[in-house]
C-alpha cells in the first residue's frame, strides 16, 4: 500500500498497481490486459484512485502521484 503524502490517502495494492500503470501512460484497456482484468473493473479502480486522491482528471491524479512519490 502506498500513501501519497500530500492527502495522506493510502491506495489499496491493486490501485497502486493500477496508478503507477496511469502514471507511464498506459490506457484503461492495456491496463486490464496487463494485469488480467475487465476494463470495467478497472474503471471503478480509477474512480476509486480519483476519489481518494481528491482530483478529477488523469492528468492531474498523475501530476499528484508523480509528486508525491518522486525520491
Amino acid at each position: 500500500m502506498r500513501v501519497d503524502d500530500r492527502t495522506g490517502t493510502s491506495l489499496s495494492k491493486r490501485e497502486t498497481e493500477v496508478m503507477d500503470l496511469i502514471a507511464i501512460g498506459h490506457s484503461n484497456g492495456e491496463i486490464a490486459q496487463r494485469l488480467f482484468l475487465s476494463e470495467k473493473t478497472v474503471k471503478n479502480h480509477v474512480n476509486r484512485i480519483y476519489s481518494k486522491l481528491g482530483v478529477d482528471s488523469r492528468g492531474t491524479a498523475i501530476d499528484l502521484w508523480r509528486a508525491a512519490n518522486t525520491d
